[in-house]
């Protein structure tokens, strides 16, 4: 085996044929020599008008390759072993339970939502008919919100545990190994369904359970109150055994029940404004330098911008090129969107959140007239009359609740949401009409500068320009804004202990991943929840290996 290292163009990079022979040619040997090439990573450089590929290879000449390109796991039969608990099945939860199997530890997964087959009609009713199903939608369900929001699998959280053993159990689970290679994975929304059912299919057959449509409403005690020692469900069920509370950032359900039975949770900071869609051909055009776009050889092309706006981050977040923009609420009277992409990324469009960081302390700021307008809807101030309480560890989630609920009125109280021409937003005019898009819910114009808060509109505002004189073309009227992009992370953290991650108070219970604030995205919920397996298995006197 070579291994070699290479800078090549597109046309080479991406077509297998091309590449051998260049390689061929580099190594002075005969195409046919060439057994296999393995990509180990590639990269595209569109720094310059020329866009290059850089390649990490290994090649096989005159043999064949000795083993897969990952290592593969070994999951053992666990149905006499300890058992855990483990509530939600999204990345967090999945890949907890799968080391808790690893480690010789018998999961039992529950989740409230529908399996990831079942969600896809629950999914389609939103668009369709504008139902909102509270338990299976967007967020919740098997997979979570990455099983239909793209499956993007890029991190930058490497501190946290190992990337590659986490896209190696995608692989060995049907993932493309393309995902050891790439700099910014990605499954697609239209793959990651099949990966993650053959996840649960590998945690039942090593003797776990798994459970759908079993919401989890309370956690159960020991009699001193120091131990959490298993749940019970919506229909009184109670499973026991210590707990990986993995339940994603959009349960505020259990905020709420967490905060009421006394679990110390803490507000935290997150990101909140709208989802931005352009035409894909223009972003091409843009990030490649080239009127003809991306051509028959690279992938649509991404993008990401950050800018600090009156003390404050401005920036693109989950951005999903040749995808859709899709309605993500999971409640009544909430208009949430978010962004996905199918694995070959060929729609029409592209599209990203474009958020402006929100600390705790703006809430008592400049997001209080926003707020006080908001308290005027009896409606709303009936559900949060404890916003005042300035120690109120949901303050936060109000907040989301409060602009989704804004988004919801302003689209005519469906999941029509409203739009505005990217141009007409920055210079505060309402927009006659819009563009195509890929949000097939229905889209309204409407003056997104005005009724947004001026604490996201006006730091927006100056992140374009700024965007705009960095990438020219980017700020155009081709492109609109949708709201509202709410759901970037928690509104709160569940406070655990560094060490053993359990939480600070109460031994037996594991806040794990993005819903416990430890997470962002797929990649480092997956870390986080085999973080949690570990910790969980050592409390059983089960070392990890």
């Amino acid at each position: 085996m070579t291994t070699l290292q290479l800078r090549v163009l597109p046309e080479v990079a991406y077509d297998a044929a091309n590449l051998r022979t260049d390689v061929a040619q580099r190594l002075e040997v005969s195409p046919q020599q060439i057994h296999a090439i393995r990509p180990v990573k590639r990269s595209i450089d569109a720094r310059q008008r020329q866009v290059m590929v850089n390649l990490t290879l290994e090649v096989f000449i005159d043999e064949d390759p000795t083993s897969l390109s990952y290592e593969r796991i070994h999951y053992g039969d666990v149905s006499r072993a300890p058992q855990a608990v483990v509530v939600g099945a999204g990345p967090g939860g999945l890949f907890a339970a799968l080391r808790l199997v690893e480690l010789g530890v018998r999961p039992i997964v529950l989740e409230r939502g529908r399996d990831v087959n079942g969600r896809k009609k629950d999914i389609a009713a939103i668009s369709r008919d504008h139902i909102v199903d509270s338990e299976s939608n967007y967020s919740f369900g098997e997979g979570g919100a990455g099983a239909f929001s793209d499956g993007k699998l890029y991190t930058r959280s490497k501190k946290r545990g190992n990337v590659q053993r986490i896209l190696s159990i995608f692989c060995q689970h049907g993932a493309s190994t393309d995902i050891l290679a790439d700099a910014h994975p990605h499954i697609g929304t239209d793959r990651l369904p099949g990966i993650i059912e053959r996840m649960r299919e590998q945690i039942k057959s090593s003797g776990g359970e798994v459970h759908f449509q079993t919401r989890v409403d309370e956690l159960l005690f020991s009699a001193d109150g120091d131990r959490v020692v298993g749940v019970r469900t919506a229909d009184g069920k109670e499973f026991h055994g210590p707990v990986i509370l993995a339940t994603g950032h959009s349960a505020r359900d259990v905020y709420r029940y967490l905060h009421q039975a006394g679990v110390e949770i803490e507000q935290k900071s997150l990101a909140m404004g709208v989802r931005l869609e352009h035409p894909s051909h223009l972003i091409d055009q843009i990030q490649y330098h080239n009127r003809q776009g991306r051509g028959k050889y690279l992938p649509a092309a991404e993008y990401s911008f950050v800018q600090q706006v009156q003390n404050r981050g401005v920036y693109s977040f989950c951005m999903c090129p040749g995808g859709f923009v899709v309605p993500a609420a999971t409640g009544p009277e909430q208009l949430v969107v978010n962004g996905m992409s199918p694995a070959n990324r060929g729609s029409k469009w592209s599209n990203s959140g474009m958020v402006v960081e929100t600390r705790p302390e703006d809430i008592d700021g400049e997001l209080m007239p926003f707020l006080l307008e908001a308290m005027n809807d009896e409606s709303f101030a009936a559900a949060h009359t404890d916003f005042n309480d300035k120690h109120n560890p949901l303050r936060m989630m109000y907040v989301q609740e409060a602009l989704e609920r804004a988004a919801w009125i302003q689209g005519g109280r469906s999941q029509v949401a409203p739009a505005q021409r990217m141009a007409d937003f920055v210079n505060n005019r309402l927009s006659a009409d819009l563009p195509k898009s890929s949000y097939n819910a229905g889209l309204v114009a409407s003056p997104l500068h005005f009724w947004l808060p001026k604490f996201i509109t006006t730091r927006l505002q100056e992140g374009f320009k700024a965007f705009g004189r960095r990438s020219r073309g980017f700020l155009t009227d081709e492109a609109i804004l949708i709201a509202t992009e709410s759901r970037t992370s928690a509104p709160v953290r569940i406070l655990r202990t560094p060490e053993t991650l359990q939480h600070i108070r109460l031994e037996g219970l594991f806040p794990c991943g993005e819903g416990a604030g430890y997470a962002g995205g797929i990649v480092s919920a997956a870390m986080d929840g085999e973080r949690c397996a570990e910790a969980l298995s050592q409390t059983l006197g089960i070392c990890a290996t």
